[in-house]
């Protein structure tokens, strides 16, 4: 789908930006690596301030998620990217292109599917697609082959002939997919992609979601349901009360809060004296001995996994199993936010 884009592009608006908006930034990134850069977002609302200067970068093919309750910010922060919220302070740049002054360009790399689906009742999947193929500019004599393709890539070809209106939430939601895609978009917004799904539409997105990933294409998300981000992104940005308050991978977020991670190994030499050795290794909170295994609890701010394991060897285990825990993302939001999500 490549080579629909630059046929069906709109005029090249002029190469400015807005004040502040320069690729000088005087950080190491350079607008040719980051897909979206934010630096002093604010966005108001009468007197009320949704987004209290947030300042983010967002590596091309990256897959970001956003964290926070309702009323955090996440919503306004997608509105400015996908060019619908004119009126902000700061600066959005996505792929280099600044979201004020050029919008149009920004929409040619950029695809957005908002948390609420619009239903065209008289439409059938099929003719949906080719209304917006047609919005997106795609040639004629490719619009047949980019539609099928987005079909088979969101598993909707046999839907195609259906009315949008009779499809079920998690299909329409499917359908927006192969909209956003039909201009073969680098940055992909998503907002609250899987909100109201069953836990079966729910999987198929994920798998949808990897499959993007694997493309290259550079994805944000914001969503409520921690864990499901946990498993897809790559890193996370928890936001409360219009700011960013943690930002990284979910490992780094767990070391900077220093929760304890607890990890199970198994060693085929087990003896009071080895247990007395692991216990004096750096960061080892606690060692619980159970039937077949010891738990440990590890700082990871203070030793990594990868020092731990290090660590045992040197202690002379000889370990038949080293599994840690897999960290759940609510643990991480909960400590972050707690006493400031009323």
């Amino acid at each position: 789908m490549n080579d629909q884009q630059d046929a069906g592009a709109e005029p090249a608006e002029a190469d400015e930006v807005s004040a502040g908006g320069s690729p000088a930034f005087g950080d190491s990134r350079g607008t040719a690596e980051t897909a979206v850069r934010l630096r002093n977002l604010w966005v108001s609302y009468g007197k009320f301030d949704a987004v209290k200067g947030i300042s983010l970068d967002i590596p091309k093919g990256e897959v970001f998620g956003f964290i926070g309750p309702n009323g955090a910010g996440k919503s306004s922060t997608f509105r400015v990217l996908a060019t619908l919220q004119r009126k902000y302070r700061g600066t959005a740049l996505v792929c280099g292109l600044d979201v004020l002054r050029q919008p149009g360009r920004v929409r040619d790399v950029m695809g957005f599917v908002p948390d609420f689906f619009g239903v065209y009742e008289d439409l059938t999947s099929l003719e949906y697609l080719h209304f917006f193929a047609a919005a997106y500019r795609v040639p004629t004599k490719q619009r047949k082959a980019v539609i099928d393709d987005v079909l088979t890539l969101t598993d909707m070809a046999h839907k195609a002939g259906s009315p949008v209106d009779s499809l079920s939430r998690g299909m329409k939601q499917r359908l927006a997919m192969a909209r956003v895609l039909l201009h073969d978009p680098q940055v992909l917004l998503l907002d609250e992609p899987s909100s109201g799904l069953d836990p079966r539409a729910r999987i198929e997105m994920r798998e949808l979601l990897n499959a993007l990933k694997e493309m290259g294409k550079t994805i944000l998300i914001s969503s409520h349901i921690l864990s499901e981000l946990g498993q897809l992104c790559t890193r996370i940005g928890i936001v409360e009360l219009g700011q960013l308050v943690a930002e990284g991978s979910l490992n780094e977020i767990y070391r900077r809060l220093q929760v304890m991670r607890l990890i199970h190994i198994r060693v085929d030499n087990p003896c009071g004296e080895l247990e007395q050795r692991v216990r004096g290794i750096p960061g080892v909170a606690a060692l619980e001995t159970q039937v077949d295994r010891w738990a440990i609890s590890l700082h990871e701010d203070q030793t990594s996994l990868g020092d731990l394991h290090a660590g045992l060897v040197e202690a002379g285990a000889r370990l038949t199993m080293f599994q840690p825990e897999a960290m759940d993302m609510e643990t991480a939001f909960m400590k972050l936010t707690e006493g400031r999500t009323t």
